[in-house]
């Protein structure tokens, strides 16, 4: 398994895989709204998987309201077809978040590719990434239930930081960890 820049030529394999109910989002199954972006335009759809400049439209937030995208990517797992997504968000010259963004990684694996060690290593190649964005840390926040995301993020030398109240993004706790990006050149 590697990351991909999201491109045309794996575009019909995520297009599939949202077809057999993959969402990019674990919380919410967003895969008709992708199907909708994807149809209306393809390259746009595309282009804004890799919006460093924060050019996409505002998120919009489970009340109802809307705050400014930060500068982020996207990346495929890919073994030979779509696997699952791996994103990278920040606010430049810092690593502080905004209060309305939990983490600066999120990453959700198809259900029928879980338990092959994907995330783990997905994880583990965008970590240079962050690095190279001018990132010391990366926090990522898990329900405190998903034993398996915290396994993820243990793999990769997180430390948990504290349980929080997830707010507006959920009814469910969790825990917020930290992978530090700083001291020797992490191998890719």
């Amino acid at each position: 398994m590697n990351l991909v820049k999201p491109s045309f030529e794996h575009l019909s394999s995520y297009v599939a895989a949202l077809q057999r109910g993959y969402s990019p989002v674990t919380h919410e199954d967003r895969s008709k709204q992708e199907l909708a972006k994807i149809e209306r335009d393809a390259s746009r759809f595309l282009a804004l998987l890799d919006d460093r400049r924060a050019e996409g439209d505002p998120i919009s937030l489970r009340d109802g309201s809307f705050v400014p995208r930060l500068p982020s990517f996207v990346r495929w797992m890919w073994d030979g077809e779509f696997s699952g997504s791996i994103s990278l968000r920040w606010q430049p010259g810092t690593e502080e978040l905004p209060p309305w963004c939990l983490g600066h990684v999120g990453y959700s694996v198809v259900t029928w590719k879980r338990r092959r060690g994907y995330a783990t290593e997905a994880l583990r190649l965008m970590l240079p990434d962050a690095r190279k964005e001018g990132l010391a840390y990366v926090e990522i926040v898990t329900n405190a239930d998903n034993i398996p995301s915290q396994r993820v993020v243990y793999a990769n030398g997180g430390v948990l930081v504290e349980k929080i109240d997830k707010g507006a993004h959920s009814d469910s706790d969790a825990l917020r960890f930290r992978i530090a990006l700083a001291g020797p050149a992490l191998s890719s």
